[in-house]
């Protein structure tokens, strides 16, 4: 049997999102067309990405129309369907959630109280089913939409949150894990272990925190080296900059490395991966760093837990902002865990596994099931 005509809609095609979409693409036995805009303007992406992408629909000539269409969070999807129904009305259509800025830190720096959160909230309802990437996901923006609607004068419609709850599942992210394997590196046991920060240089990943955990090292003279890199969208990264020079030789790599090979064999080279994220929705760079070998260190909140056997939590996780003593029973010798274990946890991950799981979910959807094979 064929498989089926799949058609992702991707309005913010960079990075993550980007790589999610190639990944499927490659990886699927479904026929996977990628209907594209560039990763710039977020903002007007979810409000006018919509009538773009109508009109790319439109101009589309294929013989061979869509069965399933996966449109992705930063889109209005209720007006895309509206514009474009009578040429893909017998196509099943799904919204997957990488992000929402339902949940997401609202007005630190973005000033729209709830106008991008409702556009994902009429998304959800005008979708035919609603995937996200992670159970932690899908309760926190469950169990933000009251607070949001109650927000509003009057015809709340709190009924829609039951009914968007019905026809949501969990698909968790697809990571192309392997392309890491080309470039393992040996880590150095001569030399004081090496922490890694792979994250966005943002106020919602709390570096405050990490660095007062490094300040405290530092005054106990415990030996470690730090990586702080990732991509940085601020003018002015201010405790970066204090901790590059307080912390001087001690920093092996600083700032956004531009070439996979090199931040693939940072990875492997690293000890330990730290997060102390308020948020984040999967854990991505996480996830690929434990691949490579790091031991996770991070906090008992957002999806972070799911990325952690269960026997390895008390070793791995820890409450609050206390994330100095579980780095000192670490770097101590008080705490040791099997990688081996942690890093097979995150492999299933891998598209080589998930791609036929995103196949059968689809499938199962275009023939009207639910996306969970036991319902």
């Amino acid at each position: 049997m064929d498989g089926l005509n799949v058609l992702l809609v991707e309005p913010y095609y960079g990075g993550s999102h980007a790589a999610w979409a190639d990944g499927y693409a490659r990886y699927s036995h479904h026929q996977v067309e990628l209907l594209t805009l560039p990763a710039q303007s977020w903002k007007w992406r979810m409000q006018g990405g919509a009538v773009t992408m109508a009109r790319l629909l439109r101009e589309k000539s294929s013989s061979s129309p869509p069965e399933i269409i996966v449109a992705t969070d930063m889109i209005n999807l209720a007006t895309l369907r509206a514009l474009s129904q009578d040429v893909i009305s017998s196509a099943k259509v799904i919204l997957y959630f990488h992000e929402n800025q339902l949940t997401y830190p609202q007005n630190s720096r973005q000033g729209h109280g709830w106008r991008y959160g409702f556009i994902n909230y009429v998304s959800a309802l005008a979708a035919d089913w609603v995937l996200f990437n992670s159970a932690y996901h899908r309760n926190v923006f469950l169990d933000t939409l009251p607070p949001m609607l109650k927000h509003f004068g009057d015809y709340n419609e709190f009924q829609t949150v039951a009914e968007i709850a019905a026809k949501s599942s969990v698909l968790s992210l697809g990571l192309d894990l392997r392309r890491y394997d080309a470039y393992t590196n040996t880590k150095d046991t001569d030399a004081p272990p090496l922490i890694l920060w792979n994250h966005r240089w943002e106020a919602d990943k709390y570096p405050a925190g990490f660095f007062r955990a490094l300040y405290s090292l530092l005054d106990r003279e415990v030996p470690f080296r730090v990586a702080l890199v990732g991509e940085n969208f601020r003018r002015n990264p201010t405790e970066f900059e204090v901790a590059r020079e307080k912390l001087g030789s001690r920093v092996v790599a600083y700032g956004y490395i531009e070439r996979f090979e090199d931040y693939a064999r940072l990875l492997w080279e690293a000890d330990y991966v730290v997060s102390t994220a308020y948020q984040d929705f999967f854990g991505i760079a996480v996830s690929e760093a434990v691949y490579c070998g790091c031991v996770p260190l991070l906090p008992r909140r957002l999806n972070y837990p799911a990325l952690v056997p269960s026997e390895y939590h008390d070793a791995c996780l820890y409450k609050g902002e206390t994330l100095l003593p579980l780095l000192l029973d670490h770097l101590q010798g008080r705490l040791t865990v099997d990688q081996s274990v942690l890093r097979q946890h995150i492999a299933r991950y891998d598209w080589s596994r998930m791609a036929p799981v995103y196949d059968d979910v689809f499938t199962r959807l275009a023939q009207g099931l639910s996306a969970n094979p036991d319902n």
